[in-house]
């Protein structure tokens, strides 16, 4: 109801709206502390808080994470120029869930294809681990668009984020994991597990993987969830940059043994893939503090045990 009242305030001049170039359209925000956001994504970076209402000049909207309150939903954020980054709509005074007259960011300039992970690369890297190459390839659009919104956007980081599900799911979107027959057992990209981490993802999207699991085997939101839980749930990025495998390996939630090998191995297949070699300095041994299961930390706990023994390096 406030969107609306404002929407109409603005609609009959009562607010000051700031001057707005031709090639973006003005708007007002509503409430305090409203987050402007790096992209369109909940887990992306805050560069600025609104203190109050604002009136800002919006140049395109994008499709990102869903944001819910007392006054509306929507899953579409404004890109403002001045501000250097995305407003959820909710947060914008006008009675739609998407505004109005305003084009999609990048509708015009796609990403160039040669930037996308395709069945070759993936076969390159990881040779009979693609084990079921057709499905491995329906599944690669979502898992593409999800490495674009986790900004797993370099050679280090696609490598990890790779070798990581090669391990975990053989790269299909749909597997279950074999044998396991628990309610919240793996499932998907990631191999989602356990209901600490169905319930916080679902409640993410705003979708109820407590109620129907196979959700996360869904080829709609295995990828989507992959991305939850390498940015949201953990912040692994990080560690990739610093080919830091041993401490992605432990964020992903096993106790630490051969396995942590294999995976390492598989990463430097695909860094000599990516880069053309295998750069020094990989690491592929856990910190003491990260040998057991992790698997139920917090990310606070988690990130406050990958701190000991020397940071991210």
């Amino acid at each position: 109801m406030r969107r609306l009242l404002l929407a109409l305030l603005v609609g009959f001049g009562l607010t000051v709206a700031a001057v707005t170039p031709a090639s973006a359209t003005g708007f007002q925000t509503y409430g305090s502390g409203v987050n402007v956001r790096a992209d369109a994504y909940l887990s992306s970076a805050v560069v600025r808080t609104l203190g109050g209402p604002t009136s800002i000049d919006v140049d395109c909207q994008k499709h990102g994470d869903r944001v819910s309150t007392a006054d509306g939903t929507s899953e579409w954020w404004a890109h403002v120029p001045a501000l250097g980054g995305y407003v959820t709509v909710v947060y914008i005074a006008v009675p739609e869930d998407k505004l109005p007259g305003v084009p999609e960011c990048g509708g015009d300039n796609p990403p160039p294809a040669g930037d996308d992970i395709t069945l070759a690369d993936v076969q390159a890297m990881f040779g009979s681990r693609i084990a079921n190459p057709s499905i491995v390839e329906t599944g690669l659009p979502s898992l593409n668009q999800a490495m674009k919104d986790a900004q797993i956007n370099t050679p280090y980081r696609k490598a990890a984020f790779l070798a990581t599900l090669v391990h975990e799911s053989r790269l299909e979107y749909n597997i279950r994991e074999i044998g396991d027959t628990r309610l919240y057992g793996g499932r998907g990209y990631i191999q989602l597990t356990g209901d600490f981490n169905y319930g916080p993802a679902g409640q993410y999207f705003g979708i109820d993987l407590l109620g129907n699991p196979d959700l996360a085997l869904s080829l709609q939101w295995s990828a989507p969830i992959a991305r939850w839980y390498w940015t949201v749930a953990r912040n692994i990025n990080p560690y990739a940059d610093n080919l830091d495998m041993g401490r992605v390996n432990a964020a992903i939630g096993y106790p630490a043994g051969a396995e942590d090998q294999r995976r390492c191995d598989s990463f430097k297949s695909a860094l000599q893939y990516l880069t053309g070699s295998v750069p020094a300095g990989v690491i592929c041994i856990r910190p003491a503090a990260l040998k057991g299961d992790t698997s139920k930390l917090s990310r606070t706990q988690f990130d406050s045990l990958a701190e000991q023994g020397g940071g991210l390096g």
